[in-house]
């Protein structure tokens, strides 16, 4: 059993929110996931927090209050949300407090994510890869030619997505779109077009998490953390602002991170009920989906043919929409994939609820240059 437990979840809702700046919406995520287990601002022990466009997190106690807490700020791409996750339950696992919040939130502009050097030089662009879609675009083609994968599965990966946008109310894309209507939309950078790419937005999702043996005090449903890994990049791992491909060759970061969270929860990838994956562009899902383990290189193929990763399929992947629905805040993305595999487990989803009374969850997410983070959580 898990030393750590989940016992309140809050979002606010992913998209553009006009007026409301990020912080304030990392507020709001504070006070619903406070409120779902019936504590105050003043009953937390700590907090970690982080975003990158959104404000230092520390400063939200001038809004939420003035309690003298510990406040740590994380800051780690895309794997920030779950990376200030990691940091709550090592404190807890460390016996420096009994119960804490981890909070992500962030408010980007349109086209943040582009790449800019120091002094406004583009470094990137000069080794021909002037934003991360041509990156992107790059790395799958490779693979496409690799393992045998096609454009048709990537228009399959985008489309569940808006299917399952389209049934939750917090996400950003809430129009579900043919595979044909995907495949024909504007080419950006072969072989992904316009809906195969998430888009830079706005959120904010907090946690409560406690002492696993004091989770009773707080909620009748609690959720359990097993595992929670972050690994970086190794030397021969391409990825993202990598400037060359190396002779040698590294699995990743995603593959350290999904063996490290086996491990620590003692279970493999067949126990896995439901899963989000990062999918920052359609075939990133595809890629990560054999990098976590849950099938080999290749196989992907016959997996979405055969709907095996829709809500009622063998491994339902990405059940809220994903990145590709939702858009990606970057402090909170990574918890907001925690945030839909607590409802799951709980019952909670709604029309998406996966089927079954699943009791196994996993979490994935990706962060440039080179992190990833994975959670395991059970009921």
């Amino acid at each position: 059993m898990s030393n750590v437990a989940i016992v309140g979840i809050g979002m606010h809702e992913f998209g553009r929110t006009e007026g409301v700046s990020g912080m304030d919406q990392g507020v709001t995520a504070i006070r619903r996931a406070l409120a779902d287990c019936g504590k105050q601002w003043s009953d937390m022990q700590f907090a970690v927090g982080g975003s990158m466009d959104g404000g230092a997190a520390d400063t939200m106690v001038s809004r939420i209050g003035l309690t003298g807490l510990p406040f740590t700020n994380v800051l780690n791409g895309c794997a920030t949300g779950g990376t200030a996750l990691a940091q709550a339950i090592n404190t807890i696992e460390s016996g420096a407090a009994d119960v804490g919040v981890a909070v992500g939130f962030d408010k980007h502009e349109p086209g943040a994510f582009r790449i800019r050097g120091p002094r406004g030089k583009d470094w990137y662009g000069g080794s021909g890869l002037a934003l991360t879609t041509q990156f992107f675009g790059m790395k799958i083609t490779r693979y496409m030619h690799d393992y045998g994968i096609t454009q048709q599965s990537l228009a399959r990966v985008a489309s569940k997505a808006f299917r399952n946008g389209s049934i939750n109310p917090m996400a950003w894309r809430r129009k579900p779109l043919s595979e044909q209507e995907v495949l024909d939309s504007l080419m950006l950078s072969y072989p992904l077009t316009q809906y195969m790419f998430c888009s830079p937005g706005e959120g904010g999702v907090a946690m409560v998490l406690c002492r696993a043996d004091k989770a009773k005090e707080y909620t009748d449903r609690p959720i359990y953390l097993q595992a929670a890994a972050v690994r970086t990049r190794k030397f021969g791992s391409f990825e993202v602002l990598a400037p060359s491909i190396s002779i040698e060759h590294d699995p990743g970061p995603t593959t350290a991170a999904s063996k490290a969270a086996f491990e620590m929860a003692g279970i493999g990838p067949e126990d896995v009920d439901v899963a989000q994956l990062q999918d920052t562009e359609a075939g990133a899902e595809i890629m990560h989906m054999a990098e976590n383990g849950f099938c080999e290189h290749g196989e992907q193929e016959h997996m979405l043919a055969n709907g095996e990763t829709e809500i009622n399929g063998r491994l339902p992947v990405n059940t809220d929409g994903g990145c590709l629905a939702n858009g990606e805040p970057i402090g909170a993305s990574g918890l907001r994939q925690v945030y839909e595999n607590v409802l799951q487990l709980r019952g909670d989803a709604g029309e998406r609820q996966v089927p079954n009374e699943p009791k196994v969850a996993y979490t994935h997410v990706y962060g440039a240059p080179g992190i990833s983070g994975v959670t395991i959580l059970s009921r």
